[in-house]
């Protein structure tokens, strides 16, 4: 029995130091390489703060809107709703986005509406929207502020992230920023 203890508690104090201590100070040194010491991108705009990385609420008509949250943008806690696709509540409130949508968007067909406006992502926090649940809103945005849909498509042109290196990911558009950008227009 103490041929097994010994080398037990051996490996669990190799384990703490090195997972607890070297691990944990290699990360944070490699955060404070990164841009803004490794706290996200935070804009500063009309005496507020935001931070990029995390998705926030938007669903005023004046404003392109953000992709739903299973934990209602909290991100204290971050997480899906864990519903299957065949889960009768998750459908409800699926078809539920989808009426409330066509309702602030008429004219727009139901198989317009990209997935990412009408179900959650997997953090719950996700703070993208892809280039087609931008320009399916456009309409609507054009009318409620009066501007022309050539300029609104301009700016989501401007706000569009490519992949990374062009290989890794898709398209796809903060909405903070394309939100924050929307309102220096005039």
């Amino acid at each position: 029995m103490k041929s097994n203890i010994i080398p037990a508690i051996k490996l669990t104090l190799v384990c703490l130091v090195l997972f607890s201590g070297i691990y944990t100070m290699s990360i944070w040194l490699v955060a404070q390489i990164a841009p803004n010491h490794g706290k996200g991108e935070i804009i500063a705009q009309n005496g507020k703060t935001y931070y990029t990385n995390v998705g926030q609420s938007f669903t005023d008509d004046n404003y392109f809107y953000s992709r739903p949250s299973a934990v209602k943008y909290n991100a204290a806690g971050s997480g899906g709703s864990n519903k299957g696709a065949n889960n009768p509540d998750y459908l409800a409130e699926v078809q539920a986005r989808i009426d409330t949508f066509l309702v602030h968007n008429p004219g727009i067909d139901k198989s317009e509406i990209p997935s990412d406006l009408v179900t959650a992502s997997g953090s719950g926090l996700d703070p993208n929207i892809s280039v087609q649940a931008a320009k399916v809103q456009v309409k609507r945005i054009a009318n409620i502020r009066k501007l022309h849909e050539t300029a609104l498509s301009e700016l989501i042109t401007q706000q569009t992230e490519k992949p990374l290196l062009g290989l890794f990911g898709t398209e796809k558009i903060n909405v903070l920023k394309l939100n924050l950008a929307l309102d220096k227009l005039k």
